[in-house]
């Protein structure tokens, strides 16, 4: 996700030269974006238009609809345009932490606030920043974004970087970007990640049902489950050696072991598993920054989908409570989102019993 750049370039007393390029990148790309827009009705009424990308945006028309009748989300124009882009991704997000923490860097902005994230529309200018950080001492994610919204200060066009995904995946998509339309606290990347994700992770069952579509694999779904408890493991595991009184190299060292446990770990769980190539280059690239970004996306997803419970499953109800608990003061928040994650996954263990996080083979590794 990306903050309303224009607006943001028009307030704000800009200072030093990164500071400057960045804004001006931000809004030359963002102006490129917009300019670019074509509206899906005419496109998918042209006979010129290519067949492939007439069904894509069939598809994003029906989910559209979904999403504002089904969904109660603020859809009004957004994704009623396509743009076609220059390059295979819109955007590259950056995230870092220091070396001993698991709490991600925050760039803050006017009006939109912090944020655990920073995207660049150039490849170079996020690599640039990227090699800055690190030398600073930052572990450092960097990595493509096919998609992001302005919170609706902006009609958000269908990319190209996107428009082609299976239909599950790119509702997915519109639904997780149209839920920071309809809810977005300021300041709590966490929050507002979580909560978008569990939107759509509510949604997409309905969704498939109505559209004849088959669930994902059981196999697939295990799978992710596995390599997120390695990840929880992992996390765990360097939290205690950070907040140890153990000397910077004792730290550095034994962060060390537990990220070489963390990739022997996941080549025992994954030994015969097919199309696994996005589990394994994450495996490979963890470090602080990846997993505080994998932390800001799922960790309170539970919380948000035990809170749609509580609400009837009404998403009325549903986005009033997200919006009550996002005008809590911060630390009172996060005991909310605790304690519904605590029901959450309680009522989970009572169902399916104990997820398997394999524990046992990070200590055996350990």
């Amino acid at each position: 996700m990306l903050f309303p750049t224009l607006v943001m370039m028009a307030v704000l007393p800009l200072g030093g030269c990164e500071t400057v390029h960045f804004y001006s990148q931000a809004a030359t790309g963002q102006l490129k974006v917009l300019a670019g827009r074509k509206p899906i009705d005419r496109l998918v009424q042209d006979e010129q238009t290519d067949p492939t990308l007439r069904r894509q945006l069939e598809w994003v028309r029906a989910i559209r609809a979904y999403a504002a009748g089904e969904l109660r989300l603020p859809v009004g124009t957004a994704y009623s345009d396509f743009t076609q882009l220059e390059d295979e991704y819109v955007l590259y997000n950056l995230v870092a932490a220091p070396e001993f923490s698991l709490s991600p860097k925050r760039w803050c902005y006017p009006i939109a606030g912090c944020a655990s994230y920073r995207g660049y529309f150039k490849k170079h200018d996020a690599e640039t920043q990227e090699a800055r950080l690190r030398a600073e001492g930052y572990d450092v994610y960097l990595g493509p974004v096919p998609a992001y919204s302005t919170l609706g200060w902006f009609d958000d066009p269908v990319l190209s970087s996107f428009v082609n995904w299976t239909p599950d995946r790119l509702a997915s998509l519109l639904f997780h970007e149209l839920a920071h339309r309809r809810v977005y606290i300021s300041g709590d990347t966490r929050f507002n990640e979580s909560f978008a994700t569990a939107v759509s992770r509510i949604a997409l069952p309905d969704w498939r049902r109505r559209n004849g579509i088959a669930a994902p694999k059981v196999a697939n779904v295990e799978q992710a489950r596995r390599v997120n408890g390695l990840m929880v493991s992992a996390r765990k595991q360097l939290q205690d050696i950070y907040d140890s009184k153990a000397t910077d190299e004792e730290k550095r060292q034994r962060k060390a072991n537990t990220l070489q446990q963390l990739r022997y770990c996941y080549r025992k769980v994954s030994e015969g598993w097919t199309e696994d190539e996005k589990f394994t280059r994450l495996i490979e690239k963890t470090n602080n920054a990846t997993l505080a970004l994998v932390s800001e996306y799922q960790s309170q997803v539970p919380a948000f989908v035990q809170l749609y419970k509580d609400s009837g499953s009404d998403w009325e109800a549903f986005y009033t409570a997200v919006e009550q608990l996002g005008a809590l003061p911060k630390d009172e928040r996060k005991k909310r989102l605790k304690l519904l994650n605590e029901r959450a996954q309680a009522s989970s263990k009572k169902v399916t019993g104990p997820s398997l996080h394999r524990d046992t083979c990070m200590s055996a590794a350990n």
